[in-house]
C-alpha cells in the first residue's frame, strides 16, 4: 500500500476553472490539478526556477520537476487534441496571507507556527486532498 500524498502548498485557487477549444467541437476533457497549475504558473509564467518553487510549495525539487512535466503534457494535450482543459482537484493546502491573519499551511509555513505558538494561537488550516 503506497503512503498517502502530502498536501502541496499553493498561494491561492486560480480565478479560472478551465478553457474550451474554439472553432471546433471539444474531443474530451483534460483535468489539470491545482498543484500542477501552481507549478506551471510559477515556473513558466513567473519565471522561477524549480528549486525556488520546491521551497515555496514545501516539496522536493524532483517532485516539482515531475509535477511540471505532467502539467506541460496536459496543457499540450489540450491544445493539440482540442480538449477542454479543466483546473480542479489535487492534494493541496491554500497558503493564506500571513500578514493579514497570521496563519498559513502547515508544511511551508513552519516558521509561522513558531510565531503563532509565541502568540498563543494554535489555529490550523485543513488540507484539501481529492485523489
Amino acid at each position: 500500500m503506497p503512503r498517502p500524498k502530502l498536501p502541496r502548498c499553493i498561494s491561492s485557487k486560480p480565478r479560472i476553472r478551465g478553457f474550451k477549444p474554439r472553432g471546433m467541437e471539444s474531443t474530451g476533457e483534460v483535468i489539470l490539478s491545482l498543484e500542477e497549475f501552481e507549478v506551471f504558473r510559477l515556473i513558466d509564467y513567473q519565471g522561477l526556477d524549480q528549486s525556488g518553487v520546491a521551497e515555496i510549495m514545501g516539496v522536493s525539487r524532483q517532485t516539482v520537476g515531475r509535477i511540471l512535466k505532467q502539467s506541460r503534457f496536459k496543457v499540450a494535450q489540450s491544445l493539440v487534441m482540442g480538449r477542454h482543459l479543466t483546473v480542479q482537484g489535487g492534494c493541496y493546502e491554500v497558503r493564506k496571507n500571513r500578514m493579514q491573519n497570521g496563519t498559513g499551511c502547515r508544511r511551508c509555513c513552519a516558521r509561522q507556527e513558531n510565531i503563532l505558538e509565541m502568540l498563543g494561537n494554535n489555529k490550523e488550516e485543513e488540507a484539501i486532498c481529492q485523489d
